[in-house]
């Protein structure tokens, strides 16, 4: 279980370092002042002037967010004043910023040639080598810039941060101990000096860097929690636990103890106790929610170590629901437990609370729209899917799953509406094109706008030749308007290959046959929907004895649409067809 308290990695102790010390902001005009009011390269007095007007040109557009025109008024400069460091340097920095870091080093290393003294110009080259891994040279800059600035904190932590990155250890100890006869001792040095030596397979060297932290301030029970974390890396755990409970004995709210306990008792195999501490954690008004929920994270994604059962992960999460009953996050976790248990409809009123806290998360809509819609409860996907819409208009999903909802409303024109709205917002998904033309095509089709219909259907199969739903629907269309039947059989063939045991698309499958005259081979596969089919289907009974009837069937026939109307069909062909014992055209 990865530990949640008391390590700090290099990047957050550099951040928090370099927060503290308040770096200086150079502007644009600190760094090229001087190379503009003093050319490095003598020029005519009207090369000067041209020289500078391009210049300031290319800083405005540069401020203006135009970079190309930025660029290529820097290198017109250059063009005139080739030894221009500031132009150098300037169009550096636009390289660096669309993260061509080759062009950016090499300009810079060529303005550093040129202007050796230029401190703006070493750092900038130094993030660059940062940026890109180059570890090492960017040290040899640091090492170059506290030559004359040797007690600068700032520039050696810096400095500590890159050797440690270039694996240079050693090296990093020794600046680490050059910072800390100004600081004194200092937590963040300490720890990360420890974490070296462990590079290093110095453990009794990173102990006595705790220890050293312990004996500065021994009423820090943090410190304690950094020895008993060492010593749980090392395998000691006998030690290990002396001194979790030291941090109990010193500070018995410590939450954070609780979860070093957990991940103490699973190395063991004590399952239960780890159980016991991560509720304690849970439970603790000390740790906030942000850290349980990492907790419960790695808890759910590694059940083999963790060995969470869905009873005490439905546990731990009724404690964070007591704990934090305002923290949207909360609701949102349990609405995803609920979902891995198909409690769909618990699931939709946990995403509910959790937008009512915290409306601005799309990913939490979208969620609910699917839910919505696994559900069928189409007026909630209308008025949940309109929202979507008017909080994030750039969303495609919003605007096709209202659609969706419009169409089992039978609300048609205002799908179209919504389709043509929303299909501006795709970029580069075919797919999701596909299916709002095929949405678009069903309402069209709705509106009895056939041929129109049938073009939108023809683009949603194009735009993704893998949409059997806008297959099947359009085959059916064609079909049952006796349009082009081969189409439709090659069409619906092509679903029902691909998914031999649906219903409803051994049903379309069935019809298109029936539509063509081939009774025999529609009969073997409505029979086969049928089998398929476990809600006895009113509409697939009713096309069953339909092919009875054309196959010679018609006493069978009979007795399948009376099936028909006993599960629900009430058609007035239907009834006409019971009533007169014969087959009619819808």
């Amino acid at each position: 279980m990865k530990k949640l308290i008391y390590t700090l990695s290099f990047g957050l102790l550099f951040l928090g370092f370099i927060s503290c010390s308040g770096t200086k902001k150079i502007t644009e005009q600190d760094v090229a002042k001087a190379a503009v009011n003093k050319p490095e390269n003598e020029l005519s007095e009207q090369k000067q002037k041209e020289f500078e007007y391009l210049f300031v040109e290319a800083m405005k557009q540069k401020m203006f967010g135009d970079a190309q025109k930025a660029i290529q008024l820097l290198s017109s400069c250059l063009d005139i004043d080739p030894k221009s460091s500031a132009a150098m340097y300037e169009l550096a920095n636009i390289h660096a910023a669309n993260n061509d870091f080759t062009s950016a080093s090499l300009l810079l290393e060529k303005a550093i040639s040129l202007n050796p003294e230029n401190v703006w110009y070493k750092r900038l080259l130094a993030q660059i080598y940062q940026q890109t891994r180059r570890f090492a040279d960017a040290v040899t800059i640091y090492n170059d810039l506290l030559k004359d600035d040797p007690d600068n904190i700032e520039m050696l932590y810096t400095k500590a941060i890159l050797q440690s990155n270039a694996q240079q250890f050693a090296d990093a100890i020794a600046t680490y101990n050059v910072m800390e006869k100004e600081t004194g001792i200092n937590e963040q040095i300490s720890v990360a000096k420890q974490q070296l030596y462990i590079q290093l397979g110095e453990t009794d060297k990173a102990f006595n860097e705790i220890k050293r932290l312990i004996n500065f301030n021994p009423d820090e029970p943090k410190y304690y929690g950094l020895l008993a974390d060492l010593y749980m890396n090392q395998g000691d755990t006998v030690k290990a636990l002396e001194n979790y409970n030291k941090i109990l004995e010193m500070d018995p709210d410590n939450g954070f103890v609780h979860f070093s306990l957990a991940n103490y008792y699973i190395s063991t195999g004590d399952i239960e106790k780890s159980y016991e501490e991560t509720k304690k954690g849970f439970s603790s008004n000390g740790i906030d929610i942000k850290q349980k929920l990492q907790l419960y994270v790695l808890l759910t994604s590694n059940r083999d170590k963790s060995l969470l059962t869905p009873e005490k992960e439905d546990e731990l999460i009724q404690i964070l629901l007591k704990k934090h009953p305002d923290e949207y996050m909360v609701y949102a976790i349990y609405a995803e437990s609920l979902i891995k248990q198909q409690k769909l409809a618990e699931a939709r009123a946990a995403l509910k609370k959790a937008l009512n806290l915290h409306s601005n998360d799309y990913q939490l809509w979208e969620h609910l729209m699917f839910l919505d819609n696994d559900l069928q409860k189409w007026n909630e996907l209308y008025d949940d899917s309109k929202k979507v819409v008017e909080l994030f208009p750039n969303q495609p999903q919003g605007y096709l799953l209202h659609a969706v909802a419009c169409i089992q409303l039978e609300k048609y024109k205002e799908t179209v509406t919504i389709i043509d709205e929303g299909i501006d917002f795709i970029v580069d998904n075919q797919p999701l094109k596909g299916q709002f033309f095929m949405l678009k095509g069903e309402a069209v089709y709705k509106l009895n706008k056939k041929e129109e219909a049938f073009k939108l259907f023809d683009k949603a199969v194009q735009l993704d030749p893998q949409n059997y739903i806008a297959m099947n629907n359009y085959a059916y269309y064609l079909s049952l308007d006796g349009g082009d039947l081969n189409k439709a059989e090659k069409m619906s063939g092509k679903v029902v290959e691909h998914f031999p045991n649906n219903a409803t698309y051994l049903d379309t499958y069935a019809w298109v046959l029936f539509k063509k005259g081939e009774y025999s081979l529609a009969k073997f596969y409505m029979e086969s929907a049928i089998k398929n089919d476990s809600e006895n289907n009113a509409t697939l009974l009713e096309h069953y004895g339909d092919i009875l009837f054309k196959a010679g069937q018609p006493n069978d026939a009979v007795k399948f649409w009376k099936k028909a109307k006993n599960n629900g069909g009430n058609s007035k062909i239907l009834l006409r067809k019971i009533k007169e014992e014969k087959y009619f055209e819808e």
